[in-house]
């Protein structure tokens, strides 16, 4: 477990030796030095060590210069803190093959976190706190669990108390140049004192309700995962970058959020070292942007008569068989099914060209054909090995391996029907078979 030497730390430690004997656990204390106060960092080190030692428990300290590193990594001293902190925790559980790292936060500090992030423009996520338990941000193997989240400050104050448990008082914690002190020492006793005498209760139900709604959200976005980004709700388009940027590690907040969402293929920077973008899919993507597609567009283009009933085609590796019915039937891979009529007598088989447009099925309007191929992440070496047909006028009314056409869609209006079968061959050269049958 991780241990400080303060308050909430110290009696965490009391309650977990005294579970650890009860339950069976190997309880291993763990420090991180900060080196932010000369001397009384080394005095609670010390403090934290000669508990463990009393306690009968293996301890391991670490130590790092947080304010070389907040300078090196353009970050704040806090933040610094933090990613060093974790960094420790995470490597010394995976070394020592523990599982998970208990951490001292509580019901106080949640309270605090929801004004921080207030006033940082958090979204639902933010707003919902942190939780009992979730992986470590250093190695998502660890398992980060909070036994005293439930528990105010008043509560570990009380049984410090009453046990006479030893602890150090920090006192960068009085210092109201730092903003989280203020919110503790000057914003929640104002609240709490002249508009809700219940504010962490009040605050608490909040983070909870902010939670639930998050994690709707999050399962909506799942549901919708296959939908083209351009289509989805607004919600549900920054939630899928919000997730992007957490794994990448990424601080997701709102601004860079809503730049990836409005400009895809816009690289954006986050740090002196990364650059970050989207593309049409919507997957958020670091480093530089790729170089753009090569033009190695085929020009190569076969005419196919319609007017016999049935008849086989290969072109560019696929053969392609078609048979004109009047008989509706169930949909079936490789085969789709277009209005005769419109599709007409004489079509063109081909690869994509530039400018190309096409409109699947219920799409409101045509779109670039490279737009589709991106969404749907078709690798771009395939992309110009598709194959589409097109009518005697130019329009596409199938591409392979997307969705059919709306405009050539059976309808109610339908007489005959086109019967369009394919499947990939390796046979590159380009035969026509009619049949009457």
């Amino acid at each position: 477990m991780a241990v400080s030497g303060g308050l909430d730390s110290m009696v965490l430690l009391a309650l977990m030796h005294r579970a650890a004997a009860t339950h069976g656990w190997r309880l291993t204390v763990a420090h991180f030095n900060h080196r932010l106060r000369g001397a009384e960092s080394d005095a609670d080190e010390q403090l934290v060590r000669r508990t463990a030692r009393q306690l009968k428990a293996p301890f391991v300290a670490g130590s790092g210069d947080v304010t070389k590193f907040a300078a090196r990594r353009g970050l704040s001293l806090e933040m610094a803190a933090r990613k060093m902190r974790h960094d420790f925790l995470a490597k010394t559980a995976a070394r020592l093959k523990i599982p998970m790292v208990a951490l001292a936060h509580h019901a106080d500090d949640q309270v605090e976190l929801f004004f921080l992030r207030i006033l940082r423009g958090s979204g639902m996520d933010g707003l919902a706190g942190m939780k009992s338990s979730n992986p470590s941000p250093s190695a998502a193997h660890i398992q980060l669990i909070r036994p005293l989240l439930d528990q105010t400050k008043a509560a570990l104050q009380a049984y410090a108390r009453d046990h006479h448990i030893v602890f150090s008082e920090d006192a960068s914690n009085a210092s109201l140049d730092i903003q989280r002190n203020r919110i503790r020492h000057e914003l929640i006793p104002l609240l709490t004192q002249h508009y809700q005498p219940a504010l962490s209760a009040t605050i608490l139900r909040v983070m909870d309700v902010a939670g639930a709604e998050a994690q709707l959200v999050a399962n909506v976005v799942q549901a919708l995962s296959s939908t083209e980004f351009d289509r989805l709700p607004l919600a549900a388009q920054r939630r899928l970058v919000h997730q992007q940027l957490l794994k990448l590690k990424l601080s997701p907040d709102f601004d860079l959020i809503e730049r990836l969402r409005r400009s895809p293929n816009e690289p954006f920077a986050v740090n002196a070292e990364s650059r970050v973008w989207r593309d049409s899919a919507g997957v958020v993507h670091v480093g530089p942007l790729p170089s753009r597609e090569p033009r190695h567009f085929r020009a190569q283009k076969k005419a196919l008569s319609l007017r016999r009933r049935a008849g086989v085609a290969n072109f560019g590796g696929l053969e392609i068989s078609w048979r004109m019915t009047s008989e509706a039937a169930a949909p079936q891979a490789g085969t789709e099914y277009f209005d005769a009529e419109k599709v007409g007598k004489k079509i063109w088989l081909r690869r994509w060209q530039p400018g190309d447009r096409f409109q699947p099925i219920g799409a409101s309007s045509p779109r670039k054909l490279q737009d589709l191929f991106t969404n749907l992440r078709v690798p771009r070496a395939q992309r110009h090995e598709r194959i589409l047909a097109t009518t005697s006028h130019g329009e596409i009314f199938w591409v392979e391996g997307l969705r059919m056409t709306e405009k050539f869609k059976l309808d109610e209006q339908t007489t005959r029907r086109l019967q369009w079968q394919w499947r990939r061959n390796k046979r590159p050269q380009v035969v026509v078979a009619d049949s009457t049958a």
